[in-house]
């Protein structure tokens, strides 16, 4: 990783003040790295080594803070990671050029992998990740929203990065097409299980740890998981008030709304499905060679379910 950010910072070197420091400011905020984190465990697992793992480490963390600038300018957001988001601090255009600027640069770098599949990779990856943002967005304030829905969301906003990263480790150790989906199964059920979890987080979190304020899913009017199960489980009235919250944006009963989505049992039955996709990330490794990089991955998804920021 101490490598992986050499890369960063060196491509963050630009002529324009404004971009370095936008970048900066959104990059050395202290992100968990995951993306990153992924490509190099999973190339390890696979044992290839070369320099190349992190030049595309860098890439898919350039990409994931591209796509963070967009969505708080998109959503409005003000606090992620405890700091003031880079809108609230520079201005949306900033944000949003900022953030083309990193789209740009990724696929700049790139290039240097001289390699067509990796490209087709990540060129479908940011679609299909833009995809998921236009769909989030069609989708706000639509209370009727069922569960597949919700994960066709998430598996294209969120856990296509997590599978690309994956399988972009597997391009660059010359895998077979059967270890490469393997590697692609665990980063996609790994990115989706890291969002339900992220969901559970907004009813059930602490914000001094999320880094965020509470209740800005309702606010935004984001149907996730624990109010789909909510609404489903809670009595007609409950159900009432939560998709009227829902339809406006309206926190002004979020206290009532989160002791709801608790006594229905919601939060539980939203971990318990974050439980299946983390175990459906490690089937997907069953087969790999046991070495400590492959442990890693195998701790990271079982740990995950105990993620609390």
């Amino acid at each position: 990783m101490v490598a992986v950010d050499r890369v960063i910072a060196a491509r963050l070197d630009t002529g324009v003040p404004l971009v370095s420091h936008v970048s900066k400011y959104i990059i050395a905020a202290g992100g968990k790295r995951l993306r990153p984190a992924l490509l190099l465990l999973m190339a390890g697992t696979l044992g290839y080594t070369g320099d190349q793992r992190y030049n595309l480490a860098a890439v898919v963390e350039f990409i994931h803070t591209a796509t963070l600038l967009h969505d708080d300018v998109v959503d409005e957001s003000t606090l992620r990671r405890g700091r003031p988001t880079a809108n609230e601090s520079f201005g949306n255009p900033a944000s949003v050029l900022v953030g083309d600027f990193l789209y740009s640069r990724a696929f700049q770098m790139m290039l240097d992998a001289d390699n067509m599949r990796v490209m087709q990779i990540l060129a479908e990856a940011t679609n299909v990740i833009a995809e998921g943002e236009v769909l989030q967005l069609m989708n706000m304030h639509d209370a009727s929203l069922n569960e597949a829905a919700y994960l066709r969301v998430i598996r294209s906003k969120t856990a296509k990065l997590f599978e690309a990263s994956t399988r972009l480790a597997a391009v660059l150790a010359g895998a077979s097409a059967v270890v490469e989906e393997s590697c692609a199964t665990y980063g996609q059920a790994l990115g989706t299980a890291f969002q339900v979890i992220d969901d559970v987080l907004d009813y059930a979190g602490d914000a001094t740890e999320t880094g965020k304020n509470l209740g800005d899913d309702l606010r935004e009017g984001k149907t996730t998981l624990p109010l789909i199960l909510a609404m489903q489980r809670a009595q007609p009235d409950e159900s009432a008030l939560v998709r009227a919250a829902i339809e406006a944006g309206d926190t002004t009963q979020l206290p009532l709304i989160v002791e709801i989505v608790r006594q229905t049992g919601a939060l539980d039955a939203t971990r318990a499905a974050a439980a299946t996709e983390a175990q459906r990330a490690i089937d997907a490794l069953r087969d790999f060679p046991d070495n400590s990089h492959r442990r890693g991955l195998l701790h990271l998804a079982s740990q995950l379910l105990q993620r609390r920021a």
